[in-house]
């Protein structure tokens, strides 16, 4: 019993080492699963979800679904992170997600709370389109 509790505690060392290296990417539970397995330290996906809920729980992660039934990705929050609220943008071709840290969104949020009574929860807002990236390559 004692050694399974030391080989969990590896596979979260490992876990918050690959969360602080991806510092404010997201990212999902497979690129996990592949870090551990790469780190020869294979575990189950259902693992690896129980461990995110419990990063969730300890305010360490946030949880994005971005789509209903597609997934969800996450993003590790450091304690004096700047990056702690924030817009995003998804790409409906590439799927990568973006950060949108822009003064402009907060007044908009500010416009929204002060004319339409209404906080928007920015960590959970998502705008969709398609990115430059990806414009450029259609073009």
């Amino acid at each position: 019993m004692a050694g399974n509790k030391e080989y969990r505690t590896k596979q979260r060392e490992l876990i918050e080492a690959f969360f602080q290296k991806k510092g404010e990417q997201h990212v999902t539970a497979d690129e996990i699963l592949q870090f551990l397995k790469n780190n020869d330290t294979p575990v189950s996906k259902s693992t690896v979800y129980r461990y995110l809920d419990k990063l969730q729980e300890l305010g360490k992660v946030r949880k994005y679904t971005i789509e209903e039934g597609v997934g969800s990705c996450y993003q590790y929050v450091e304690e004096n992170h700047s990056c702690k609220e924030h817009y995003h943008m998804k790409c409906l071709q590439c799927g990568k997600l973006y950060h949108i840290s822009c003064s402009l969104m907060n007044g908009i949020a500010e416009h929204v709370y002060q004319k339409h009574d209404f906080v928007i929860d920015s960590s959970k807002t998502v705008f969709y389109g398609v990115c430059g990236d990806c414009r450029r390559e259609n073009v």
